[in-house]
Order: structure tokens, then sequence, then C-alpha cells
């Protein structure tokens, strides 16, 4: 029996952020970074042992100096109840397996640690999706596999719960950027490390004629009256912590043994004493 073909071709993409790294554009990174330290901020905890799982280390290297730097694998180099906080920084939307990232991020958290994981949602590159859509299907009269597939925000809290960590939150923000044109859009995503590499891309260069015609209508559809062209990049961070005890566990349904209306001071079905 053979196994399943891989979404994500990650030798290719090992060798693509190899690349970017000789002029790299981390600007997505740094900011996002941003976001996750004032997220800690909010937590109000100093964390002693912490990780970042990322493929872009410079990022973090003066933002955590002592934080361990995993490299995004397949397989975590972790230690099982090594670390009491553990971001996982843009890479997890390149997984095959997402949610057994999240299980070997929680299985090297100690008791009440914190994971804290970034990676780009369904919304990004919309734009951009949309116009090689429309380019392809009228010059070669279909699609080719070129944009990875994000997830939902709906869809990816529920891996926190599947991967067994408590408290679980997922929300979303998004990043509008603007550029000269899609032909330097691309070239930054190439800086990012960000191209396609899925496992069913085609393995030869895109048409120039495919190229020159997506371009277009991504400014005639998006352009604004600078002649300038969104880029949209939605990011999710995903929240939860491993299960411990202390933790506030929600009471059973029923449970109650007071009414809400007693504590009110109004009958049933009353918001207003006041009201007949």
């Amino acid at each position: 029996m053979q196994d399943a073909p891989l979404l994500f071709d990650r030798p290719a993409l090992h060798l693509r952020r190899t690349r970017a790294a000789r002029d790299a554009t981390l600007f997505m990174q740094e900011a996002v970074a941003d976001e996750v330290q004032e997220r800690l901020i909010e937590v109000n905890r100093t964390f002693t042992a912490p990780a970042v799982v990322t493929g872009w280390p410079q990022v973090w290297t003066a933002r955590l100096p002592d934080a361990r730097i995993v490299a995004d694998d397949e397989t975590l180099a972790f230690e099982v109840g090594a670390h009491d906080l553990i971001i996982h920084h843009l890479a997890l939307h390149w997984a095959n397996d997402p949610v057994g990232q999240l299980v070997q991020s929680r299985r090297a958290l100690r008791p009440d640690g914190l994971l804290i994981a970034t990676l780009f949602g369904g919304q990004t590159l919309h734009e951009l999706r949309s116009a090689f859509a429309e380019a392809e299907s009228r010059i070669q009269g279909g699609l080719s596999p070129r944009v990875a597939p994000m997830a939902e925000i709906r869809d990816l809290g529920g891996l926190l719960q599947r991967a067994g960590l408590a408290l679980p939150v997922a929300d979303g923000a998004q990043f509008n950027v603007s550029y000269a044109s899609a032909l330097h859009l691309m070239r930054d995503l190439r800086g990012m490390g960000e191209t396609n590499v899925m496992g069913a891309r085609l393995r030869t260069a895109t048409r120039a004629d495919v190229l020159r015609l997506a371009a277009q209508i991504y400014h005639d559809s998006f352009a604004d009256s600078d002649g300038r062209i969104p880029a949209t990049f939605e990011v999710v961070t995903l929240t939860g912590w491993a299960p411990d005890h202390s933790q506030p566990k929600p009471l059973r349904p029923g449970s109650a043994t007071h009414r809400l209306a007693d504590f009110l001071g109004t009958g049933e079905g009353k918001l207003d004493p006041t009201q007949d």
C-alpha cells in the first residue's frame, strides 16, 4: 500500500529558505514577532525555559536571547517537559501534519506551560491567488497547484484541542502591504522563502504570458488611485496551555446551585424589575 503523497515538499522549502537567506525579506517575520512579544507582556509571567520553532532564528536572537531555537522540521528536536514557553513562529502553515507539530510542542511543555503558534491564514494573498487563477484559466484552460491552501481561523482553533492543549484561543489579524506591482510582491515572497513548495506543483517555470496577464489582472482588479496594489497577509495566532490542575475548569452543565434570577433580584424572564 502506497503512502498518500505529502502536501508540501519540505526539502524544497529548505532550499527556498536557504536561497532567500542571502538577501532575506523579513518584515512580516519581524512584525509578527513584535505582536507575540506584546502578548507575552500581557501574560505577565516570567518564563525561564523558552523555545522558538522557526526557520528564521535571527528574528528571535535579540528578542529572546536565552531561548532554544528549534528548526521547524517535521519531527521537532524537543525534550519532553523541557520548556515553560514555546513559540511556533510563522511555520505551521508549511507543516504536512500541523496537529502533530502542536502535539510535539505540547509534550515539550511543562505543566501550565504556554504555547503561542502563529501561521498565515486563509485570506493571505487572496488577491494574488485570484489573479493567477483567472490568468491560468484564460490562457491554459485550467488551474495548477500554485498557492498553498491555508486554513480558516474557525478551523484552526480546533487543532489546539485535538493536540491536548487547555484554554485554547485562536484569533486573527490582517497586515495590509502595498506594492508598485505584482512582480514586486512576488520578489518579496521569494525573499521571505514563501514561494510555492506544494508537492503537486508544476516543476517548470511559469509561462511568461501567464505571468504578464496575472500581473495585469491584479492591477486592474485591486490597484488604488496611485496605481499601487494591496497584498493581504492574514496571521492567525493560536494560544494554548499544557494542562495543569491549577487551571480554571468549566462547570458541568446543570451543576449551578443558585439561579441567575436570584442574584439579579428579578423574576423569571425579566431584565428590569420595574417593568411589569
